[in-house]
Formats: C-alpha cells, sequence, structure tokens
C-alpha cells in the first residue's frame, strides 16, 4: 500500500508518500512561503525551484507533477489541525465530513481554510481512492475533565468552548519513536513556529498548553499565547478594534513577533539587542513554566523531550529552558546540546532529556494505514 500523506501549512504545503513498512518514505516534497515573496518548492529536502506561489492550489498542482507512480497511491491522508469534540480519532472524508470541518473554521482560520481547500482538491485528483482525516486534537482527546473544562457558563460548555490541545500528530509520532523508551511520566516542549506542551502519563496526553484554538499557550513566533482575556476586551473598547481585528493580531502580529520585530528564533539569538534578549527570555521562561506546570499534573518527571524546529536547533533556548527547571532534576549537558544530540541529559540528571526529530507525514500515514475502511 502506498499512501500519500498531505501537511497543509498556513503558508506551506507537505506531500509524502509512504509504503507500508513506515521506514522511509519514497518522496519528500514541499511548497514554503505560499503567497509570499520567499517561495521556493523542496524535493528531498532540497531546494529545486525558487518560485512565488499564489495559494495552496497552485503548490498542490506543481507538488503532484513531482509524485512518482501516482497510479499507485491507495489512499490519502490529510492533516486536520481541528476536530472539535465530534472527531476523536482518523475519520473517512466524506461530504458530512467536510460540512463539519467547515463549520470548525473559526476555531482555527490560519490552517483550516487553505486545509479544506487542499482537501476537496485532493479528492477531485484522486476520486476513487479513500482520503482520512488525521486529527491533531485526537491524541488529547481522552484528557480527563479537569484538564479540559474552562470556568465558564454551562451554555458555553455545552456550546464546545473547552480545551482541545493541539500537535496531537506529532505527539503521535514521537510516542511512537520513542517506544520502550518512553517514561512513564514525560512531558514534550513542541517548540516551532507554534509552540505547545504536552504532559505524557504513560504515552496517554492528560494535559496540554493549547486549549479550545492553537492560540492558548506558550509564545509561539507570531501567537500571542495565553493573555487575560480582560486585556482583550480593553484593547477592542480603547483602541476601536474589531473582533476580526483582535484575531488577526493574536495570531499574526503577536508573539516573538511583537516582541522583538522578528519572528525567527534564529535571527533573534544572533542579536545581541535588548528586545531580542528580553523575547528570547521570555520565550525560555514561559516554556519553563509550563514543564513546571506539567510536572504538577503528573506527580512528577522522568523524561522531556525538546521537538519542533526551535526545540530540534536552539540549543540556547533548551539551555535556557533547561537552567529554569533545574529544580524538577533536569540536567543538560552542555556539549551534547551543543551538538544536537538525541539525548542532552547529563549522567546524573534525573530527568531523561531528548531531542526528537518529528516527522508528522509519517504518523498521517500510519494513522491513514489503520483507518478500518468496513
Amino acid at each position: 500500500m502506498r499512501v500519500l500523506a498531505v501537511n497543509v501549512g498556513s503558508s506551506s504545503l507537505k506531500l509524502d508518500v509512504w509504503g507500508a513498512d513506515l521506514v522511509r518514505p519514497f518522496i519528500k516534497l514541499e511548497v514554503r512561503g505560499i503567497a509570499g515573496d520567499r517561495g521556493g518548492l523542496v524535493e528531498n529536502g532540497a531546494v529545486v525551484e525558487r518560485k512565488v506561489f499564489a495559494d495552496h492550489a497552485a503548490a498542490l498542482a506543481a507538488l503532484l507533477q513531482r509524485v512518482p507512480e501516482l497510479e499507485r497511491i491507495a489512499r490519502v491522508g490529510h492533516r486536520v489541525v481541528h476536530g472539535g469534540s465530534r472527531y476523536r480519532g482518523t475519520t473517512r472524508v466524506d461530504e458530512t465530513v467536510l460540512r463539519d470541518l467547515e463549520e470548525l473554521v473559526p476555531l482555527s482560520p490560519l490552517h483550516q481554510v487553505p486545509m479544506l481547500a487542499v482537501m476537496r482538491a485532493c479528492r477531485g485528483f484522486f476520486p476513487a481512492v479513500p482520503h482520512a482525516a488525521v486529527f491533531d486534537t485526537a491524541f488529547h482527546s481522552a484528557m480527563p475533565p479537569r484538564a479540559y473544562t474552562y470556568a465558564i457558563p454551562a451554555a458555553w460548555r455545552e456550546a464546545g468552548v473547552r480545551r482541545y490541545g493541539f500537535h496531537g500528530i506529532a505527539c503521535a509520532d514521537i510516542v511512537a519513536q520513542l517506544g520502550g523508551e518512553l517514561r512513564e511520566r514525560a512531558i514534550i516542549l513542541h517548540l516551532g513556529a507554534g509552540c505547545s506542551a504536552t504532559a505524557l502519563l504513560k504515552g496517554k496526553s492528560i494535559d496540554t498548553t493549547m486549549g479550545f484554538t492553537p492560540l492558548e499557550g506558550l509564545i509561539m513566533a507570531t501567537r500571542s499565547g495565553d493573555i487575560d482575556p480582560g486585556a482583550l476586551l480593553f484593547a477592542q473598547r480603547n483602541l476601536a478594534l474589531t473582533p476580526q481585528k483582535v484575531e488577526y493580531v493574536l495570531n499574526s502580529e503577536s508573539g516573538l513577533l511583537a516582541l522583538s520585530g522578528s519572528a525567527d528564533m534564529r535571527d533573534l539569538l544572533r542579536r545581541r539587542d535588548d528586545e531580542a534578549v528580553s523575547a528570547v527570555e521570555v520565550f525560555c521562561y514561559r516554556a519553563a513554566k509550563a514543564v513546571g506546570a506539567l510536572t504538577v499534573a503528573l506527580g512528577g518527571l522522568e523524561q522531556l523531550i525538546f521537538s519542533g524546529g526551535i526545540g530540534e536547533h536552539a540549543a540556547a533556548v533548551r539551555a535556557g529552558i533547561g537552567t529554569l527547571v533545574a529544580g524538577l532534576g533536569v540536567s543538560i549537558d552542555a556539549d551534547a546540546n551543543n551538538a544536537d544530540a538525541p539525548i542532552i541529559s547529563a549522567p546524573a540528571g534525573a530527568v531523561r532529556v531528548h531531542i526528537i526529530a518529528v516527522d508528522e507525514g509519517r504518523q498521517i500515514a500510519r494513522d491513514t494505514m489503520a483507518l478500518s475502511l468496513a
């Protein structure tokens, strides 16, 4: 069986083709910088074309031309950021599912809108092939009520306002990669353009920092993370902001970008000005604070896992967070950390610390293959 794994980002599109063994893909393709001025097409990690792609539809058309033996694709799996309260596992896509996902657009507009466009286009291109929706929220669907309940009126909760959690596909791939090395009480720090922390008890999510939408929790590249709702009401009243403008600012003009003028952690770590230094410090502090809170949820900490672009490649960020959580038994070996080694904990450290490169495409393919079509 060959599976096409489709992963839509707000300004990117990835296509991977996997076989049943899931050892390595036949091909990995990506378009970056969609609708921007620095677009590029990447094949197996190498940039093969510099070009501006107007939208995700144009990117999809360009990528499909490079997929070998399209006729052998047996299933197509799509990453879906938000499944709401209805979708708690991988689901076969039909018109009913598409309508439900349309209704969830307001909860994750940056991802859900282009995802739906690509999903519809792929169904048109592969009409006779089963398509699966693989949900980022599904991994967290078994969180206990104490972790997902907001202290809001019953009518709001009955309407589905609760904490869902995201980055679940990445978390599932980490659990699969670690296998028997996964300890009973572990925390994943997934740090990239989007950032979250997840508490794993025996491999299951019991709490996470993202909530009703991917805005809650840690500071991110352009997203604010946690903020007092009263501050939003104040901004609306006193800065004459519409709800739509507030939503845009929180998603696209906040986070590291708002603190420093740059959304790129690599840029901030090169700079020495006060704004950049402060932004990194605040970023690390908020991540470390989340580790402390999730340690309480777990009743202890045995393993800490860094993933995502920042988590995998920013040694200074890992060191900064490690220093702040040293009281929890975390001790990072400087040489291993600077070398981006797979295990970076000091030999005497009580907590095992890993760096893991996530492959969401593989997990999408894994879940798509496992979907029963009966």
